[in-house]
């Protein structure tokens, strides 16, 4: 059974390399043009106003427009069951954080020898040693607290995977509630700040994606399980007592 044998060494070696590879990036030549603008920050003309989400009432009260393309580095689903801070501060607004590079980062796909990871409010990044850093390209980039009462827009930006290449549009906008506590949480409105208080609350009227990203892992993922479960039925169908492989 020799042949059944590489049958599910190949599936498993296309399963592991998928599951390695499921966050592969784009390469800089694959990237919109879009991308390498700067985001947009405009006065806006939306009044404050107030929004209701799983029993409790928000606050909103925007600050300025805002136009934001950017490669998706990594992601935080606020409803995921170790999330506990969302969940002690009665915040259902925040669906998902978004952290996405642009700019300089895109020019010259710096990206690609960076190290991201979301917490439950937060992105780190890190460059390896030797890769050359500048303000320039710590200034664009940015985790972005994404705020909607949309259900059709909470699934797309849920939808979306690392590699996406999207573009945001709403307010960045302070909000708060009174429901058992005062709670509020405010926004940057610029890009030159960094650490605690640094990153972009938006409050998003739309969501498009650019691009996808590379589709390639995915489908050594599949062709892998495809492999193993032929593997195995072919295994569970020899006559019983051969043991031979």
């Amino acid at each position: 059974m020799t042949g059944l044998r590489l049958l599910l060494a190949a599936g498993l070696a296309l399963a592991v390399s998928g599951f390695v590879y499921r966050h592969a990036l784009p390469p800089p030549e694959a990237l919109s043009s879009e991308l390498r603008e700067e985001p947009q920050q405009t006065p806006t003309r939306v009044a404050p106003f107030s929004v209701h989400a799983k029993g409790v009432d928000y606050r909103i009260e925007p600050k300025f427009d805002y136009d934001i393309a950017g490669l998706l580095v990594s992601s935080h689903d606020s409803a995921t069951w170790w999330d506990t801070i969302h969940a002690e501060s009665n915040d259902h607004l925040n669906v998902a954080d978004l952290c996405l590079v642009w700019g300089a980062n895109a020019a010259d796909g710096a990206y690609r020898y960076m190290r991201f990871h979301n917490a439950q409010f937060t992105c780190y990044y890190a460059y390896p040693g030797g890769v050359p850093v500048t303000r320039a390209h710590e200034r664009a980039l940015s985790n972005n607290h994404l705020l909607t009462t949309d259900a059709r827009v909470a699934r797309a930006i849920r939808a979306l995977r690392i590699g996406d290449q999207v573009r945001l549009r709403g307010q960045l906008a302070s909000y708060s509630h009174n429901t058992g506590f005062a709670f509020a949480r405010g926004t940057s409105t610029t890009r030159e700040d960094g650490g605690n208080g640094a990153c972009e609350t938006i409050f998003v009227d739309d969501l498009q994606v650019l691009a996808r990203a590379p589709a390639w892992p995915r489908a050594l993922w599949w062709a892998g399980l495809l492999l193993l479960g032929i593997g195995s039925v072919v295994w569970y169908r020899r006559p019983f007592g051969d043991n031979a492989w």
